[in-house]
């Protein structure tokens, strides 16, 4: 087990369904937000290393509920298709799993279920070289060490 870093969750407060008509308070993305939130403050004396932000879009419509983990020299990780509902537990879980992680990458096997599918993106930390990063796309070719990519 890793060092917890302090990982930044953000939570997309205004997804819903595209017929929702309701106030902000009343979507699916607020109240997963709220459902975070109450957990997170229940647990406030345990070394979670959680810092959490709601964001009032994270332009992923037609996959709400949307969350966020991101963390300095971590990939960034991005999940849709979670329930307001019933997913809050699930989202912590994975953070707590980030946070312990050396690189963000949480094998898909070990994510909790309801973030075992649905990620819609995991984007490499600036700096990055390993085997992800297609190198005959980098520009500058031979960039200096220490600078991005």
């Amino acid at each position: 087990m890793h060092t917890l870093n302090r990982v930044c969750l953000t939570v997309c407060t205004r997804c819903r369904p595209p017929e929702f008509t309701s106030p902000d308070e009343e979507r699916p993305g607020y109240k997963l937000a709220a459902a975070i939130l109450r957990r997170v403050q229940r647990h406030a004396a345990l070394p979670l290393a959680i810092h959490m932000r709601g964001a009032r879009c994270m332009s992923q419509c037609k996959r709400p509920c949307v969350v966020a983990l991101s963390a300095p020299a971590k990939f960034t990780l991005l999940f849709g298709d979670l329930s307001a509902g019933t997913d809050a537990h699930a989202v912590i879980t994975l953070a707590q799993q980030y946070a312990e992680s050396s690189d963000g990458l949480v094998p898909r096997a070990e994510r909790p279920a309801p973030l075992r599918a649905g990620i819609l993106g995991r984007i490499a930390p600036l700096g990055f070289a390993g085997d992800i990063i297609d190198p005959a796309f980098a520009f500058p070719p031979n960039p200096t060490k220490g600078h991005f990519p």
